[in-house]
């Protein structure tokens, strides 16, 4: 019989953790976005971990060194917004099959890409 779960933490709660995920001890979980099409690369000084996944939200603050890049490369940002990369987003370069092999190399068990990063923009048709 299959089981019916609400849309509530305690609901969730029941839902057992599949096998493959306990024994799997290793994954890989790729981050890859709109973010990718500025993809300038470099980390700001006060924050080693902030990088290009939050040039959307640093884009817009001046003094970050996302702006400074930003309106260098595009212009200001009340020109040529985030938005304004998504058709840029073509995704010419996506290699799943190269990309499987290399995570299985790796000793990954599971692996799959973000859905929806703080962004918003989601990878697939929801």
């Amino acid at each position: 019989m299959k089981k019916v779960y609400a849309s509530t933490w305690n609901s969730l709660k029941t839902h057992p953790t599949p096998r493959w995920l306990q024994d799997g001890k290793f994954g890989i979980y790729t981050h890859w976005g709109v973010y990718s099409v500025p993809a300038s690369g470099h980390s700001v000084d006060w924050h080693p971990y902030k990088n290009v996944t939050w040039y959307p939200y640093d884009m817009y603050r001046e003094g970050t060194q996302h702006y400074e890049y930003h309106v260098k490369t595009y212009g200001p940002p009340s020109q040529f917004g985030y938005k304004d990369f998504i058709p840029m987003f073509t995704a010419e370069k996506f290699a799943p099959d190269e990309w499987a092999e290399l995570f299985k190399k790796a000793g990954a068990r599971f692996a799959g890409p973000l859905g929806e990063h703080p962004d918003g923009f989601c990878m697939w048709d929801t």
